[in-house]
This record gives structure tokens, C-alpha cells and sequence, in this order.
């Protein structure tokens, strides 16, 4: 059952040869060391390109799509430096993704229902073992439900578009609250019991990702304001962690009991959150990275676009003695 069609590429999942795992873990400190300094925070032997699409022939410009195809993965976004930038760029990377849709799946109208129309990439990209080669199997059918949706769910299984599909096992895959709902749900209060519900009514407010003004000593682990989702997320949380853990230890040695985000440095810092992925194709889609699948939520985008930079943001404000914040 299908709502919306979204990209995906192949995985290419393999078994490790022996002799590329020894030679990682022999040099794993170093080894994870690059890592934190590449964009995004993921290492791989097939790196980002940082050169615009315009500035390669189409046949080099194929070439280098067909090759990340080949290789798998997330890396597929990473053929050229504007994919996410350019809309033209981007249009050659997802209609060459339709291509290979076309290719794989004989019928063609399940394969027109599986050619996702929006911007590649602007919603979470997936990888896939032999998804499309799914929909050539006999036993397999897609039920479109974009324009009409689910009927309603029986104790035998599913009705949609009017037909009933008796099912075995139902598997909800309904979205979620992403990077605002867990922290919402709890009943956290700051200054004069001012509550972080009602401090994010307007969409989420931080100081670089790890402060809200007005709730003293609240640290956020890859909140929103930071480049969480759209990094290696355990580089993003060590980084987080050890960031926080060196700010209470300064706290400490310098008797000071609290620390906060000043409100002139969080609004600053919303106004680079929001200037920065204004520069970009993201804010174009209904993805969970605006909030479009929470009813009622306020649709801004989240997450900040840059680790290495954002890294580095944060070691500044540390080493000027937590600029931008509060301690009293």
C-alpha cells in the first residue's frame, strides 16, 4: 500500500572481505578521526564531489550517476556539489532515477506509481535490496491509496479504494514526531513554569542545537538547530556529549550553577538555521524534516545543513567562554 513514492537505491549490501575489516580496525582511531571531519561525518572510499553539476558534460555527468548507482547507498547525493542545491542538477539526478525504475519494473503503470515527482533527497533518501524487482513477482501487487487513502482497517485486513485485502500481519508505517515530538511529550518546564511546549508553539527554538533560553541547565542531544539527521548520528551525539560534558566540568571549576541561552543569541542563531537551509531545495518538500507529517505542526525546517562548520561554531562559543550564554 502505497501514499507517496519516495527514492531509493540500491544498498549493495556484500560480505566484508577479511582483509578490508583488519585494515580499518588497525588504524580504527584514526580512522574514525576522518570521519568526524568529513560533511555529514561519514567516511567512505566514494567521497562527496564538491564541483557543481553545470560544470561536466552530460556524458560525464551520466557517468558519474551510473557510478555512485553501482557503488550504493546514501552516497548517490553526493555526485555532484549542488545536487541539493540547484534544482536543474537535481532534476537530472531524479529522472535518472526514474530511468532506472522503468528498467526494473515491466509493468508500466506500477512503475509510473513507484516514480516519485518531487526533489530527490529533499525527503530522507533509502536504500533497498531489490525493492522495484519486488513489484515483477506474481504474488506481489501495489494498492495505490494517494488519492482516496485507507477505507478503513476490519479484522480480516485492509479496505482501500473500495476492495478489501484480506492480510495475514498489518505493519503501520505512519511516520513520527521527529526531533521535537519525544522531548514535547515530557512536561518540561522552565523560568516561572514556562513550559517547552508553549516556548516551541511557533516551531522549535535553539541556541546551537543544545539550549532553549529560559530553561537553565536543559541540554538537548542532537536537537533541532543542530545538523543531527543529516549527519552520521553517533559522530553528531559524541559530539554533543562530549561538548556538554566539558561545559559542566568548566561549570564546576569556575562555581557556577546554571547556564542558559541568552534570547538574543538563540533568535540569531534560528535566523542562520533558517538562512542557511533557505539556500538549499530542503525546505521544498512535505518531509518529516519540516514537520509536514505531524497534523498541526508548525512546518519549519529543523535540522542545520553543515557538521564540520557546526563543530566548529561550538568549540568557538566554548573557548570564549560560552559565548552566547548565560552563567550565573
Amino acid at each position: 500500500f502505497q501514499r507517496t513514492a519516495n527514492y531509493t537505491v540500491p544498498a549493495r549490501n556484500t560480505p566484508l572481505d577479511p582483509e578490508f575489516v583488519a585494515r580499518i580496525k588497525a588504524d580504527y582511531p584514526a580512522f574514525r578521526a576522518r570521519n568526524s571531519l568529513q560533511i555529514n561525518a561519514f567516511g567512505s572510499n566514494m567521497p562527496r564531489s564538491s564541483i557543481p553539476a553545470r560544470e561536466f558534460s552530460p556524458a560525464v555527468r551520466r557517468a558519474a550517476l551510473e557510478e555512485r548507482w553501482e557503488y550504493g547507498g546514501l552516497f548517490f547525493l553526493g555526485a555532484f556539489g549542488d545536487l541539493l542545491l540547484d534544482k536543474a542538477a537535481n532534476d537530472e539526478a531524479a529522472e535518472f532515477v526514474r530511468e532506472k525504475i522503468r528498467s526494473v519494473v515491466k509493468d508500466r503503470e506500477v512503475a509510473r506509481l513507484l516514480s516519485p515527482g518531487q526533489i530527490i533527497g529533499c525527503k530522507r533518501l533509502c536504500v533497498d535490496t531489490d525493492y522495484y524487482a519486488t513489484f515483477n513477482r506474481p504474488n506481489v501487487r501495489l494498492v495505490d491509496i494517494a488519492e482516496h487513502g485507507i477505507d478503513g482497517i476490519t479484522p480480516e485486513g485492509v479496505v482501500a479504494n473500495g476492495e478489501s485485502f484480506a492480510l495475514d500481519a498489518l505493519v503501520f508505517a505512519t511516520g513520527f514526531d521527529a526531533m521535537t515530538g519525544t522531548l514535547l511529550r515530557i512536561d518540561i518546564r522552565g523560568r516561572h513554569g514556562q513550559t517547552l511546549r508553549h516556548a516551541w508553539r511557533a516551531g522549535p527554538r535553539t541556541y546551537l542545537g543544545l539550549s532553549v533560553a529560559g530553561f537553565p541547565n536543559l541540554f538537548l542531544i542532537t536537537g533541532p538547530g543542530s545538523p543531527s539527521v543529516l549527519t552520521n548520528m553517533i559522530v553528531s551525539i559524541e559530539q554533543h556529549v562530549n561538548w556538554i560534558a566539558g561545559c559542566i566540568a568548566h561549570l564546576g571549576k569556575s562555581g557556577r550553577t546554571t547556564i542558559e541561552a541568552q534570547p538574543a543569541a538563540q533568535e540569531a542563531w534560528v535566523e542562520h538555521v533558517n538562512a542557511v537551509a533557505d539556500r538549499t531545495l530542503y525546505p521544498m518538500c512535505n518531509s518529516w524534516y519540516v514537520g509536514a507529517n505531524i497534523p498541526g505542526k508548525t512546518r519549519v525546517f529543523m535540522p542545520l545543513l553543515g557538521f564540520p562548520p557546526y563543530v566548529e561554531k561550538c568549540d568557538e562559543v566554548a573557548a570564549k567562554g560560552y559565548e552566547g550564554f548565560l552563567l550565573a
